[in-house]
């Protein structure tokens, strides 16, 4: 075995299953809105069902009832996220775009800003200016926009995966609650409702903040409390308007 090769491995990789993929922070915060899209399902959902089934024994009602609120909810996720996503990359363009023609028509100074950049992060003034040349002779525009302005001008976020990607949490998380108000028998229809869904939440609670790095437990209290909050108001709403006959 050649120790000399081993040890320059080990000494390029002193974390080995630690990960670097500079893209890791954009998948972990798109997972964790998967997670939070599904928690708005599981929670929007199970409140309206659960108050038409307080009002209401009809299981053609409740499963109309749902089906609808899981659609709106669904599109309406779908449209928020492409309408947000979509201003944010307009943003981020018009900043590469000013970032480009700043290259084209002052190149010095943008090297010397360049410069500024790695200086003002510790390294010498020789080896800020060493970094920034062979950057801007490796890819001027990348390293600009990495540096500058925290993008990567060839992995913009695409508005139209970020509303696919909502819709479909939504929709996965509103399924939960209601297949839990109709399976049961009539009796049992509420309470099997109410465990499921605060178990549900509690999981989405737990996964959400340990991909934060928060505490779980927290977490898992606050979105369990709500949910249940919730569904304890829509299900007094629900009994008042069928003691009403409206």
């Amino acid at each position: 075995m050649d120790d000399t090769g081993a040890g320059t491995s080990d000494a390029a990789t002193p974390h080995p299953h630690e990960p670097h993929d500079t893209s890791l922070s954009a998948k972990l915060n798109w997972l964790r809105a998967g997670v939070l899209g599904a928690n708005d399902g599981i929670v929007s959902t199970a409140g309206l069902v659960v108050g038409v089934a307080a009002a209401s024994t009809d299981s053609s009602a409740i499963l109309t009832a749902g089906i609808a609120g899981l659609a709106a909810g669904a599109i309406s996720m779908a449209v928020g996220e492409y309408v947000s996503v979509s201003t944010q990359r307009d943003s981020e363009r018009a900043l590469l775009s000013k970032e480009k023609r700043e290259l084209a028509e002052e190149p010095d100074y943008e090297l010397a800003e360049l410069t500024g950049i790695y200086r003002a992060k510790g390294l010498s003034a020789e080896t800020a200016r060493q970094v920034a040349e062979e950057l801007t002779a490796h890819d001027a525009f990348a390293a600009h926009a990495e540096a500058e302005l925290g993008l990567d001008p060839h992995d913009l976020t695409n508005p139209w995966h970020a509303a696919l990607s909502s819709a479909i949490s939504f929709t996965v998380g509103a399924i939960l609650p209601l297949i839990a108000i109709l399976v049961p028998p009539t009796q049992w229809r509420v309470p099997v409702c109410f465990a499921a869904v605060l178990v549900a939440l509690a999981l989405t609670g737990s996964v959400s903040a340990r991909m934060g790095g928060s505490n779980p437990r927290r977490a898992v209290l606050r979105v369990v409390l709500g949910g249940a909050l919730a569904m304890a108001v829509t299900y007094g709403i629900g009994q008042l308007a069928g003691v009403a006959g409206i």
